[in-house]
């Protein structure tokens, strides 16, 4: 093979990396040349003669194998936004090489035995907050990770990481092709009755990029199935879309993710024992802010009596809607969005399409910058001499008040068969200032919005500005970090504070004077009428106590499977209802399921933590009432953020930054307040 690209110093702007060069054929070798690397560099600690301390064998640990540490990240970053199947492929190749070699180093003996001497001879008062963090995170994911173990646990450990790396990539393989293999096809305009202009003419143009004339295509993509679900008259077509969408990875086909699931949380259950904790979820929860599942529970229990009643009354009137329109005698789920739709419009007089034609995504985009310019002063210039994966990709050099280099940054924004479905923020390049030279973060966005039609731009739901915003949020808190070490910069903090950046950023889509920086009709440029503003504000909380359920619904069932005393017997379906029926609004469905596409719990990082968003969101709504009290552009309020948390990564316990920052500890009655689920409290 000739040079690989991804072995060489990257010879372009700001190092950013040459995705134009790098090929599938790349990665392999450039993964095993790194390992080799890495292995070399964790020898050299291993064979030092002086005494352990914290710099020859702390700090030295943390700067070891970043070159493997960059190539994970542009395959794994690249195998979910731009996959192909033999990419898919290749992970599984490569998935558990890398596990192993992890395994390796954590289970090192001579090596632990070097930081277990650092960690227990090192003056901890001397140590910075950011060294002492380094110090107790690097010594407890050892133990965590059994270090302490005997040689035969080791192995039973080394094997059931290595089969869960490989079954997290199957389950993501499955949710995909199921995903994909969908098509809703409709040659009658009839069937197209109560859908938009705008989402009839984005069916024609996917259906034209599949070679059909004078049809309409619809699929499980979130710009194509949401729409459909929200404005199509027709009944049966819905439950179609419905059940397809449910039941991904749950048919009875090659992509039937059942066993999966059960392996997953098997082994998940059978190495938290091997490390001497109860459960996952108990493992888990040791190194978050909630520390055990019994808070995580009294946090859901408490949301689902405040949030039950008013869903069940929401979901009267939703009913009622349906009586009213000569509709189902009873609603089933596939009508709920449908006649919600509806009752929304009936009561605020408001509704996506009258909302969309002032969220032009190129206008967001722009008052997402205007937005972070006003509260941290910083800019974001498009760059078009940086190299992207894909053309779609749009790439911007973010720059402080002073023109000082800060990050780069990617934004990708529509849907594609090879990127999954939903909105997530990751990095490709974290942020470090070791030797007195800063390195600077590049990170991405990536969402799948609806793609512009010959006669229209993309337009967005209100729905896909808050989640714009949302996952700007996210980068902020990269892009903002100012740590020394890499391991605690930016987003890895605890998981159940890392949502509170990007939930707390969605509140200034509801503000007027941040809707007036950008949001504009896109053919007249008319500003979005105070009215429309105020119908926003009025709107919020519709359908709160029903979406509140529906995610401590997704708490209960993510801890059912990771707070388990022992592996149930029964199947896939039968454990879901058992653990999501004090959420459930509706009758269970036959062949509908949500664990088989749980892809947040099953592929991603959030096992044991999807009650995340629900605690951030405390966090969250306690934050925004102090910058409502003070302004919501208040400069000194946004720099006090900053500095406490966006800046500080997880360089200190995120209870000790956030008291820094509010002066306190949260409460949840801002965010019951916030949600309009907190009943009245009488005066006396």
């Amino acid at each position: 093979m000739n040079a690989n690209p991804l072995l060489e110093k990257f010879k372009t702007p700001f190092n950013t990396i040459p995705f134009e060069k790098i090929k599938l054929e790349h990665y392999k070798p450039a993964i095993e040349t790194a390992i080799n690397w890495g292995k070399a560099e964790i020898q050299v600690i291993k064979d030092n003669p002086t005494i352990p301390d914290f710099k020859n064998t702390i700090e030295t640990l943390e700067r070891c194998g970043k070159q493997l540490e960059l190539i994970s990240n542009i395959f794994f970053n690249l195998n979910s936004a731009e996959t192909s199947d033999a990419m898919q492929e290749l992970a599984q190749d490569i998935s558990p090489v890398l596990t192993a070699y992890s395994d390796d180093i954590l289970l090192d003996d001579v090596l632990f035995k070097r930081i277990k001497t650092a960690y227990e001879n090192t003056d901890k008062k001397i140590l910075a907050a950011e060294q002492l963090m380094l110090l107790e995170k690097t010594y407890k994911s050892f133990v965590r990770n059994g270090a302490n173990l005997d040689e035969t646990s080791k192995k039973t450990l080394k094997e059931i990481n290595t089969k869960l790396s490989k079954l997290s990539l199957t389950f993501g393989e499955n949710v995909l092709k199921d995903s994909n293999k969908f098509e809703l096809w409709i040659t009658d305009e009839v069937d197209l009755a109560g859908l938009p202009e705008g989402v009839k003419e984005a069916a024609a143009m996917a259906a034209k990029e599949k070679g059909k004339a004078n049809a309409w295509l619809f699929t499980l993509d979130y710009p194509s199935y949401i729409p459909f679900m929200m404005y199509s008259d027709v009944r049966e077509s819905r439950e179609k879309l419905f059940k397809a969408y449910g039941s991904r990875a749950f048919s009875n086909n090659e992509c039937n993710n059942e066993e999966t699931v059960k392996q997953v949380a098997a082994l998940r259950h059978q190495r938290a024992n091997l490390l001497g904790y109860t459960s996952h979820a108990a493992f888990v929860l040791e190194e978050r802010m909630a520390e055990k599942p019994e808070k995580v529970y009294n946090l859901l229990n408490e949301l689902l009596e405040h949030a039950k009643p008013v869903a069940q009354q929401e979901l009267k009137e939703v009913q009622q809607m349906s009586n009213k329109l000569g509709g189902p005698a009873t609603i089933e789920r596939w009508d709920f969005s449908y006649y919600s739709e509806k009752l929304k419009k009936e009561k605020f007089s408001i509704n996506d399409e009258i909302l969309k034609p002032y969220f032009q995504l190129e206008k967001v985009i722009d008052g997402a910058f205007k937005t972070a310019n006003k509260l941290y002063g910083i800019t974001f210039e498009q760059r078009t001499d940086i190299e992207t994966y894909h053309k779609d990709v749009i790439t911007y050099e973010v720059k402080d008040g002073n023109g000082k280099h800060l990050a780069i940054f990617y934004a990708d924004f529509f849907p594609r068969p090879g990127k999954r479905n939903g909105a997530w923020m990751t990095s490709f390049i974290g942020q470090n200032k070791y030797d007195g030279v800063e390195q600077r973060p590049h990170v991405s966005i990536v969402c799948n919005f609806t793609k512009p039609t010959a006669t229209k731009p993309s337009l967005l739901t209100f729905n896909e500005v808050t989640t714009l915003f949302h996952e700007f949020g996210h980068s902020l808190h990269g892009i903002l970090a100012d740590g020394y070490y890499e391991s605690l910069s930016g987003t890895s903090v605890y998981w159940d504070f890392v949502e509170l950046p990007s939930q707390l950023l969605e509140n200034w889509c509801y503000e007027k004077e941040c809707l007036d920086m950008f949001a504009r009709h896109y053919q007249t440029n008319e500003l979005i009428p105070i009215e429309l503003v105020q119908k926003i504000k009025d709107s919020a909380n519709f359908m709160s106590g029903y979406q509140t359920v529906r995610q401590v619904g997704l708490g209960k069932l993510d801890l059912a499977w990771h707070n388990l005393k022992e592996m149930p017997t029964h199947s896939v379906a039968e454990f879901e209802t058992n653990a999501t029926k004090e959420t459930e609004l509706f009758s269970p469905l036959k062949g509908i399921n949500v664990s088989c596409s749980f892809s947040h719990i099953f592929q991603g990082g959030y096992s044991a933590g999807y009650y995340s968003y629900k605690w951030a969101e405390v966090l969250e709504a306690d934050t925004f009432e102090y910058f409502l009290e003070e302004g919501i552009f208040n400069k000194e309020t946004a720099i006090k953020f900053k500095d406490a948390i966006l800046s500080k990564g997880g360089s200190e316990h995120p209870m000790e930054l956030y008291k820094r920052f509010r002066g306190q500890e949260p409460s949840i009655k801002p965010l019951l307040r916030k949600s309009g689920l907190l009943k009245k409290e009488k005066v006396s």
